[in-house]
This record gives C-alpha cells, structure tokens and sequence, in this order.
C-alpha cells in the first residue's frame, strides 16, 4: 500500500513536470522558466521558479530600496510579469513584489523587493522528479535585522548597486546604451503614427554596430528589442556592467509647434535650464507610471558628503562628454536651437558612471521625421556620436563651462575623463 501511495505520487510530480519536459523538447538555447509562485507569512518568504532543467545561480543583496539579487545565466522566462506583483502587503509581508528578465546577454536576474529586512536562508535549483532535467528554483528568506543585512550589502563577496566591481585593467569601457520606452511604453507618436521606442531602438542597434565596429568598447543594451523596462532596471543594468559610460536615447513631440525641431544632449540637474527641459524630464520621468513600473524611493544617501563628491565628479564627465557630444554631432545631424541641457532626468541619476539623454528629434517636425527613419542619417549621426565617444576616452575633450541649471560645478580644473576600464 506504500509503495502503491509512492507510486502515484511519482506519477503526479511526473504530470506537472510535463510542461516542463515539453519545454525541454523544443528548447535548443536558454533554459526555460514556465511557473513562479510566492508564499509568505511572518515566518519569511519562499519564492519558487519551475525550469526546464537546473541553472547556477548567485544571491547579493542591495539598498536604499531594499532588495535580494538573484543572478543566474540566461533564462527565457515564458512567465506573466504579473505574477510578480503581490498586492496588499500583510503587516508580517516580507517581500512587496518581485521581477525577472534578461540583464544582459547571457544573463538573467531576478529581483525581489522587500517589505522589511531579510536574508537569504537558502537558494537552490532541485531535479522535480529524479532522472528528469526539469528544476524547481527554490529562494527562501528569513527575516534578519538591519545591521545582518547592511553587513550582507558590505560584503565582499556580495556586489552591490552602490559599490560595483572596477573592471579588470586593460578591459574595454562599457558603453551602455539606453533605447528609451518600449513595450507597452511606446513613448512619443509622431507623424505618419511613427513611434518613439521604435526610431530611437533602431538608431541604438546602429550605434551600437558602429561601436563594436571600433573593437575598443563593449556595448550593453537596457532593452534588446520591444520590451518595457522600467527607469530604474535600466539604471541597474548599467551598474551591473559596470558601465563606463551611460547614453540614454529619445525622441519629443510637441504638437503645439511643428517648426521646432533638431538634436538636444541632456545632462542630469537639481535644476532644470529652463522650462523646455523640465517639460521633457517630466515626460520621460513619467514613463514609469504605466502599468508594470515600480514606486521609486529615493536614495537616502544623497546627503552624504562621499556620495556628493562623487556625483559632482560624474556631472563633470558627463558635461565634457555632452561638449563634445554636440560638437561632433554638428556636422551630422541638424540641432536644436539649443542643444545643450539639463534637467531631473531619473534615469541620469546614478553616481557611479556620467550619463547622457539625448533627444534625436521631434517627431512633430516632417523633416525631423524623415531624418529619423532614413537608414543613411542613422548612419551618420550614430558615426557623429561614435566619434564623440572615442574623443572622450582618449582624454581629448577639454573640460567647458556648465549649461545653467547646475551651478554647484564648476569645470575649470576638471579631471581628464576616465581612461578606458575605469
């Protein structure tokens, strides 16, 4: 009679790993994540991902908001993000959401949110049934106290947001590049119905060939096709590439005035430069309001001298590099009126590496339009923008006056840019 219970039980685990098995059949690449579920009481947390067979996987923690990093090789994750969204919180809740999604080429991540502090007790993939390549992805956490889980941030052994690892000496820098919106985000419309998350990611997918071209740089995507991607995933895919540099691409519409047109370069402020430029931060500050993105909290630290002095450090480079940026696109692209700004960008804010919006156009001016589509003017603006990039790496740009809206930095004096692999 046992082994009559034992036996049906083997045959039931046997159906629901089925899927799992048929996924396997025709899964030549990545493995296949089909089912996530979440159970939780004050006890802690057991997250749980079904996989087509077993992967590797690394757990770190990260702060100010207060999070569990679990990195792992590629994963196709055939899941509905809303599973991840765990609605009202219980006073006892421990985690508040969670998400998952391809990092980088070939690597995913996924990334727990806490409702209070915890840490991990136990990450592990286990066979479903013995014999069978399907996994269970098992990720269970306890709560901890605080002074527990800042000493799991400090660690060593751990990476964190606000700490990345330099890469090695004599590695390319990393250029990340940001095609702004996608998925349910198309940002701007145009004329002719054009989209903003189609133009800027095919200019992005030019300009990164352009780069790689160059074999001097590795080239990062935050999206690698029609994907929504919240402000600050992006931010933290280029912390997890250890970015050296950060350009985020756009495209404006204002249809109360179709004359206006042109390229502007935008760097992160505490003050916009003038109204222009708070109205486009606010748009593209407002992309995380649609379905799917997370309530930001602000960094606590900004406060502190170390994290200040290294923002102003960044705001540096990322002011020589638009200069240049400007300058070499003049003989490429047509420019705005004004085409050096700043404002409150969110997705600009990181300390750890400068940062750039730029705006190619105005999807409400024909000629801008057409400018954008054309193969040939990606062509030659993407070169513009590569041979900014390499001036700016070769210590050649000289340090310019701050565009208003910042006046806490001054540039007399400033460091040569970043040498490659910094």
């Amino acid at each position: 009679m046992a082994r009559s219970g034992r036996l049906t039980a083997l045959a039931a685990l046997t159906l629901m790993a089925a899927p799992l098995q048929r996924a396997v059949a025709v899964e030549t690449g990545a493995p296949v994540a089909v089912a996530a579920r979440l159970s939780q009481d004050q006890g802690g947390a057991k997250l749980v991902f079904d996989l087509s067979r077993t992967v590797d996987v690394s757990a770190s923690a990260l702060a100010a908001p207060d999070r569990i990093v679990i990195d792992m090789p590629e994963v196709s994750f055939r899941i509905d993000p809303s599973v991840g969204r765990v609605g009202a919180l219980r006073e006892d809740s421990v985690v508040k959401d969670f998400r998952f999604g391809l990092l980088a080429a070939g690597k995913s991540r996924i990334i727990i949110d806490l409702a209070r502090t915890a840490c991990p007790a136990g990450v592990s993939t286990t066979p479903i049934v013995d014999g069978a390549p399907a996994a269970r992805l098992t990720i269970e956490l306890k709560p901890c106290n605080p002074s527990a889980f800042a000493a799991l941030v400090r660690s060593p052994a751990v990476p964190t947001a606000s700490a990345p690892d330099a890469p090695a000496v004599g590695q390319p820098p990393v250029i990340v590049l940001d095609p702004g919106h996608g998925g349910i985000d198309g940002g701007a419309r145009g004329l002719g119905g054009v989209q903003e998350k189609t133009l800027v990611y095919e200019f992005c997918a030019e300009l990164k060939r352009q780069l790689e071209a160059t074999k001097s740089y590795k080239v990062v995507m935050t999206r690698d096709g029609d994907q929504y991607v919240d402000l600050d995933d992006r931010v933290d895919i280029a912390r997890a590439a250890n970015a050296s540099l950060f350009i985020s691409v756009h495209a404006d519409t204002l249809s109360e005035d179709a004359d206006v047109s042109g390229s502007t370069v935008y760097t992160v402020a505490d003050r916009a430069s003038d109204a222009e430029a708070a109205r486009i931060a606010a748009r593209e500050n407002a992309a995380d309001r649609v379905p799917g993105g997370r309530k930001r909290v602000d960094d606590p630290g900004v406060a502190d001298i170390l994290f200040d002095l290294k923002r102003r450090e960044t705001r540096t480079y990322a002011h020589i590099f638009s200069r240049g940026l400007v300058d070499n696109l003049r003989g490429a692209a047509k420019l705005n009126h004004n085409p050096e700004r700043s404002a409150g960008f969110v997705v600009l804010k990181a300390p750890e590496f400068p940062s750039v919006l730029v705006e190619l156009g105005y999807l409400s001016n024909p000629q801008d339009v057409q400018s954008l589509a054309s193969p040939d003017w990606r062509a030659k603006a993407a070169r513009a923008m590569v041979n900014a990039v390499d001036a700016f790496f070769s210590g050649t740009e000289k340090p310019a006056g701050v565009p208003s809206g910042d006046p806490g930095i001054a540039l007399s004096g400033a460091p040569a840019p970043p040498p490659p692999g910094h």
